[in-house]
């Protein structure tokens, strides 16, 4: 709530001069029909609270995630689902991967992927790809992952890393196939887990990178990519998230490191472009409005795109962490922008208000 109140007074308030205030589910009176939200104040630069007249048009930037405030949102999306919201929520990452796979425009840009059942899908994995990853179906911030890596000494021996739910990591270690089938049963237990084919992506410092790609609606309501950065994440860590230890580098820098010209790295950002850009628009088109989608992609050392998982409430702190300012300047007020015009459009009776997680 505090990162939101902050970015909300420097970056939308600031620029737009808008009534915007700042709630959760938990801030609404029923039966006032009225919310004692946040509201900036942009003369003395600071929050307080106040009862606010019901919004008609809403940003629900609240994360999906096993707790009482998540059960709250659930409840008053039911509530209120006649008002407008910017977004809608994306289902999980095995129904998004199933989803893209019904077009074949997407296909090739998809990693093989199994939800786990049995062993028999980790075995269907390993013989085509050395590398694996478990991953929780509905998980968020790189945690809950494991990878495993097929050794080149025996085709019966692991190497076995990950990041336990709490971000803690697990550092690697050699076993054997039974071994490894017993591990990854464990792990999966009492959730529903994905089984996916590893891209190559080891740097040659030995830590893992991806890409973080952020479209957005504009304010004629017509989706634009807004940027891309780099991740690199942290020493022994399986994946890059920065909320892991990772850290923040411009996409083209990093490309051209990895791809080795910046001929190929221009090409590969353009084709990224695309695929968001379509994709955004194709996820849209299968589960509902949305104001803005990252993708997380992979990027193998010929090219080659895939995506990793999408995500419809992104954090934007990758591109101000890389010293793109303008770009995290841009992806903060777009939302907005995007809002301004749907209020147009839609001639609502009070301007665009803002949920905080």
């Amino acid at each position: 709530m505090n990162k939101i109140k902050s970015r909300l007074s420097r970056s939308y308030i600031h620029v737009y001069n808008e009534r915007v205030i700042v709630f959760t589910p938990g801030d609404v009176h029923v039966s006032k029909d009225q919310i004692h939200a946040l509201v900036y104040d942009v003369k003395s630069g600071t929050w307080s609270r106040k009862w606010r007249s019901f919004p008609n048009m809403i940003y629900d930037r609240c994360r999906i995630q096993r707790s009482k405030r998540f059960e709250q949102l659930l409840r008053f999306r039911a509530r209120y689902g006649h008002l407008t919201f910017l977004n809608r929520p994306l289902r999980n990452k095995w129904t998004v991967y199933q989803t893209f796979l019904q077009k074949s425009r997407f296909r090739q840009h998809m990693p093989e992927t199994l939800l786990y059942q049995s062993s028999a899908d980790l075995h269907r994995i390993l013989k085509s790809s050395p590398v694996v990853y478990i991953k929780p179906a509905s998980g968020t911030g790189g945690r809950g992952i494991l990878r495993i890596e097929r050794l080149k000494e025996g085709k019966s021996l692991y190497d076995i890393q990950g990041r336990r739910l709490s971000r803690q990591i697990i550092a690697p270690r050699k076993v054997p196939l039974t071994r490894l089938e017993s591990i990854v049963h464990q792990w999966c237990l009492g959730g529903r887990f994905l089984v996916q084919q590893g891209i190559p992506l080891r740097l040659s410092s030995g830590r893992y990178h991806d890409y973080r790609m952020l479209v957005q609606k504009n304010g004629q309501g017509v989706w634009e990519l807004t940027g891309m950065a780099g991740r690199v994440g942290a020493a022994r860590s399986v994946t890059s998230n920065l909320h892991g230890g990772g850290h923040a580098i411009r996409a083209e820098i990093l490309l051209k490191q990895w791809l080795g010209s910046q001929e190929k790295a221009e090409k590969a950002m353009k084709t990224a472009e695309k695929l968001g850009l379509d994709a955004a628009a194709y996820l849209e088109e299968s589960f509902g409005t949305l104001c803005e989608l990252a993708l997380d992609l992979a990027i193998n050392r010929e090219g080659q795109i895939y995506v990793l998982e999408v995500n419809p409430k992104p954090a934007r702190e990758v591109f101000s962490r890389s010293g793109d300012s303008s770009t995290y300047r841009k992806a903060l007020t777009r939302p907005l922008e995007y809002a301004m015009w749907v209020y147009k459009n839609k001639n609502a009776p009070s301007p665009a208000k803002v949920v905080g997680d």
